[in-house]
């Protein structure tokens, strides 16, 4: 092309077409991309400050899935929550309902003094003072003399007759019995001289051949057994006291009763009246997890002098009194207690002589066998609640993360990492809840049982809520960082955008100014060449 010679116009002209075909390209390039900025080299400093937030915008978007995945777990941990509390609702709702059946036993435990003159509901006390011993005779007795004689106290119970023996004149026969205050007394011809034997476990009486054991022997145990003392024979009868402690009650089988002079059996009543209460005190053991009693009888501060105030001391233990016409007070353990002995009784109450209390055991409780199925079936359904406790824990996950298992969700909010958030999970299982499974016969027995496991629900109800509340607040900072991050992202689009976009409006009045200018110039070059045009004129 540099053979061909254009004018100085002509090239000024040319010039100036070409930098408004170049402006005209550039205008319609930012109208196509919407951009004012497209490379580093439109405006380096715009070009990098616009990639960098257009970066950052990206990285804090990726972190959004993970946030909006922490939501999610959240989400589901307090579902699990909201369903755990309805089941143990619902093992309350089981627990309840222990509360509101039979009492489960036909009788409970319980213990009846002895009769307390002058005592009654308005004042205990009493004025008996005290019992006395009485004395029961039995029918005469001979001996196997060859002429028969009264027996003695060293008659002995087995021997062989003679002129001058002196056994018994009917031998008692082996594995005969006498039953006293309900300790028993047994004959056997196994057993060597004497006798052996405590109150609890009853006693055995040697009566082989040879042996040497005597009348005597056997009412000393007899008064062993009675607390008693002094029982004799007197012309040929057996004289027995019955001590002060108990009325005397004598039974038997075989022929021990009739060849002792004893009839078919001996009841004989102490005489006299209980001693009043006052200045005694009463101690008895822990029932049914209840706080142990420890009352003194009397007028004036702090000591008990009439029923409500007995039944004041003994709430705490479970226990309640009542007081009959007779004067017999009643002690029974409360429907709270139902399934437990009354505690060891202590005191001297206890042990004075011819006290009300003394000697007393207290009965074991006799279960209603089908009150008890009942409360049987209540085990069943309160354990079979405690399996889906454990089950919806289980289940309540999202993604791989069960904050009710125990795992810990991680969140990140910026993109350096710096920002973060550790959310410990907690075990919301049975154990986690400090439940268990119950135990028929054991557990549901009485109101007490029920109690205790009404007052673990609510412990786990408790805890329930509170956790609902910690999780309540982290979704509320989790959901408050995602709404920051997707607002932050907007703030720095909008910010690369200001730096890169281009003014569409502008653009538009640049290009319609250039294709004007392009017009023009183009008319102007037709002017430049007209001097060229006129030559070529004159050679044609």
């Amino acid at each position: 092309m540099t053979g061909i010679v254009l004018s100085a116009a002509v090239r000024q002209n040319l010039l100036a077409l070409q930098n408004t075909a170049q402006l005209l390209a550039t205008t319609q390039n930012d109208l196509a991309t919407g951009n004012k900025v497209n490379s580093a080299l439109d405006n380096p400093t715009s070009y990098f400050t616009a990639s960098a937030l257009n970066d950052r915008a990206k990285d804090i978007s990726n972190l959004l899935d993970g946030i909006g995945n922490g939501v999610q777990v959240l989400q589901a941990a307090n579902t699990g929550i909201t369903s755990l509390q309805s089941l143990v609702a619902s093992a309350q709702s089981v627990a309840n309902q222990v509360l509101q059946t039979p009492i489960g036993y036909n009788s409970k435990s319980s213990v009846t003094t002895t009769a307390i003159t002058g005592a009654t509901a308005n004042n205990l006390l009493g004025t008996g003072t005290g019992y006395t011993s009485a004395a029961f005779t039995g029918a005469v007795v001979h001996n196997d003399n060859a002429t028969p004689a009264n027996i003695s106290g060293a008659t002995q119970l087995v021997g062989t007759a003679s002129s001058t023996s002196n056994d018994l004149g009917t031998a008692i026969t082996n594995g005969s019995t006498l039953v006293v205050n309900g300790t028993t007394i047994t004959f056997s011809t196994s057993a060597a001289s004497g006798v052996s034997g405590s109150v609890s476990a009853g006693y055995t009486v040697g009566i082989g051949a040879g042996a040497t054991t005597t009348v005597a022997n056997v009412l000393s145990t007899i008064d062993s057994i009675t607390g008693g003392s002094g029982s004799t024979v007197t012309a040929g009868s057996l004289v027995i006291n019955t001590g002060t402690t108990s009325d005397l009650s004598i039974t038997g089988t075989g022929n021990a009763l009739a060849a002792l002079g004893l009839g078919t059996g001996v009841t004989q009543a102490r005489t006299g009246a209980a001693l009043g209460l006052t200045g005694q005190t009463l101690t008895i053991a822990s029932t049914g997890g209840g706080t142990a009693t420890s009352i003194t009888f009397g007028t004036g501060a702090g000591k008990v002098a009439s029923l409500n105030d007995l039944n004041t001391a003994l709430a705490a233990n479970n226990l309640q009194a009542t007081i009959d016409t007779t004067g017999h007070i009643t002690i029974t353990t409360s429907n709270n207690a139902a399934s437990s002995t009354i505690g060891a009784i202590g005191g001297t109450a206890t042990t004075v002589a011819g006290a009300a209390f003394v000697g007393l055991v207290a009965s074991a409780p006799v279960a209603d066998a089908n009150a008890q199925a009942t409360r049987t079936g209540l085990v069943a359904q309160y354990n079979n609640i405690l399996k889906q406790i454990d089950t919806t824990a289980q289940d309540s996950s999202f993604n791989g993360v069960n904050l009710l298992q125990g795992d810990t969700l991680n969140l990140t909010f910026d993109e350096t990492g710096k920002s973060t958030l550790a959310i410990q999970g907690v075990t919301f299982n049975t154990a986690g809840l400090s439940l268990a499974q119950l135990k028929a016969g054991t557990d549901f027995l009485d109101s007490n049982s029920a109690t205790t496991i009404l007052n673990q629900l609510n412990t786990a109800s408790a805890t329930l809520r509170s956790e609902a509340s910690t999780l309540g607040s982290n979704l509320s900072i989790v959901q408050i960082r995602q709404d920051f991050s997707k607002s932050l992202i907007n703030v720095l689009q909008t910010g690369a955008s200001n730096l890169t976009l281009a003014d569409t409006n502008e653009e538009a009045a640049n290009s319609q100014a250039l294709a004007t200018r392009q017009s023009i110039a183009v008319s102007a070059l037709a002017l430049a060449n007209q001097s060229q045009q006129s030559v070529l004129q004159l050679l044609r």
